[in-house]
């Protein structure tokens, strides 16, 4: 197995309507990209200082499977029409499990 861990953090003016497009526009790819295994989204609960607003954790089964879904045309559509207009910043990780 295969993990992608990415964080991502909103501009100050990201609306409520833009963050839930981002999220609605994530849970449309494990439908249209079947190497993903699992994937989980949840928005940071805020109970500490300094973290990113959303996180996301994908599984494949391989490093080439995660190259499939990092390359797709409709994961990159949602990275461009709904992440990227309200993204301050972006952190993540790729590592294989077990």
């Amino acid at each position: 197995m295969f993990r992608h861990i990415v964080l991502l953090r909103w501009i100050d003016d990201a609306t409520d309507e833009q963050k839930a497009a981002v999220v609605a526009g994530l849970e449309t790819l494990p439908v249209a990209i079947p190497e993903i295994k699992k994937y989980v989204i949840g928005p940071d609960v805020k109970v500490s200082e300094g973290t990113f607003d959303l996180g996301i954790v994908a599984d494949f089964d391989s490093a080439d499977d995660y190259v499939v879904y990092r390359d797709h045309p409709v994961h990159l559509k949602v990275i461009a029409d709904v992440i990227k207009p309200v993204l301050a910043d972006r952190a993540a990780v790729q590592f294989p499990l077990g």
